[in-house]
């Protein structure tokens, strides 16, 4: 610990390598999940930089960042979202341009979730989870008969 002139101890060092860290993760971070559909994993770190990597992320739409626990350490997940959803909406177009069924590779359940999400007010398909466990697979279908179409029906009550 350095001190400064009157003898008190100097924090400031201390706090410099601290954001450095931080700087180092975001950036790393950021580059890592440019063209990845992967998350990221941090361990490793405390509370203080656990906070400071989840507000530097909550602004950005292209992101998401949750912290799970495993036994007495912290695991924080950042979720290329962006990327998802782009990959997502590319799927979905060629299902409605070919009429064809896509199945993603497989995908763990909050990637898969998110993709569903985003596709729910997506006209002209569906999503759908088939499989158990690690064969667990998401699929991207054409509807026939569309949403929007459904849901004039039902405010006219046709049916």
């Amino acid at each position: 610990m350095r001190r400064n002139r009157d003898g008190k101890e100097n924090n400031h060092h201390r706090h410099h390598a601290n954001m450095s860290k931080i700087d180092r993760i975001l950036i790393d971070a950021q580059k890592n999940l440019r063209d990845s559909i992967e998350p990221m994993n941090l361990e490793n770190l405390n509370s203080f930089e656990r906070k400071k990597i989840h507000s530097f992320f909550d602004d950005k739409p292209d992101y998401e960042t949750k912290t799970y626990r495993r036994e007495n350490t912290f695991v924080l997940k950042i979720y290329p979202v962006g990327n998802l959803k782009r990959l997502a909406k590319e799927k979905a177009e060629q299902v409605l341009n070919t009429g064809d069924v896509y199945t993603f590779p497989y995908l763990p359940s909050y990637e898969r979730y998110i993709i569903h999400n985003y596709l729910q007010n997506f006209d002209g398909v569906e999503t759908k989870s088939i499989g158990e466990n690690n064969d667990r697979r998401l699929e991207i279908r054409p509807v026939r008969f569309g949403r929007s179409l459904r849901r004039i029906i039902k405010k006219i009550k046709l049916f």
